[in-house]
């Protein structure tokens, strides 16, 4: 509990996107609220702000099956508009700033890029958004990749809509459970990205 309370409080300490935003700008605001909401999740998501704070806020301002079907409907929007431009705008850039990042994360979508994509999202560490810029570099299809992402999303942005949900009315059941998800979640992502691993190596010494 006390490490995802201050993964959020980090989160909203370094972002102006806050409870208090959502406070004036979203809550009660009818259908005007949701699009301003699904909006700045696109753009700020697109732009780097983490994708766990948006659906914390989400859950807070929608309740849980709302804000994250909201939440994860804006970051997969964000998550297009970083992905193609790298693809259309910024290649070389991206090549050049991410080498190795480009390289490996290229070899590991060669094929079934679409469930790849999916443990990628799963997993509790790196950058949504240079992860969207790098594999908008690499060979793999936007829509294998972009499909992949918004189920992959989805665990998560459950679990922290949860816990953003618990915080109004102070339900430690919903922040504990929302916990207790992340661990289960964050194991699970690990151990599958494993076994990818070793299916890979398997596979090689198998050819070889």
């Amino acid at each position: 509990m006390v490490l995802l309370g201050l993964l959020i409080n980090y989160l909203l300490s370094v972002s102006e996107f806050d409870q208090a935003w959502v406070d004036c700008q979203v809550k009660n605001q009818g259908t005007t609220g949701i699009l301003y909401f699904i909006l700045l999740c696109m753009f700020t998501t697109a732009c780097g702000l983490p994708r766990q704070l948006a659906a914390f806020l989400g859950g807070y301002a929608f309740g849980v099956l709302n804000g994250t079907l909201l939440t994860t409907f804006g970051t997969t929007l964000g998550c297009i508009l970083s992905f193609y431009f790298a693809r259309l705008l910024a290649r070389s850039i991206v090549r050049k700033k991410f080498p190795k990042k480009v390289s490996g994360i290229d070899r590991f979508l060669h094929d079934h890029a679409f469930t790849k994509t999916i443990i990628i999202r799963l997993l509790p560490i790196g950058s949504n958004l240079i992860t969207n810029l790098v594999v908008g570099v690499t060979h793999a299809k936007g829509s294998h990749f972009i499909a992949g992402s918004f189920i992959g999303y989805l665990p998560q942005m459950i679990i922290f809509a949860i816990a953003g949900s618990g915080v109004e009315v102070l339900s430690f059941w919903k922040i504990g459970l929302s916990i207790a998800l992340f661990i289960v979640s964050s194991l699970l992502s690990a151990r599958l990205y494993r076994q990818y691993k070793m299916d890979k190596q398997t596979r090689e010494s198998l050819a070889s």
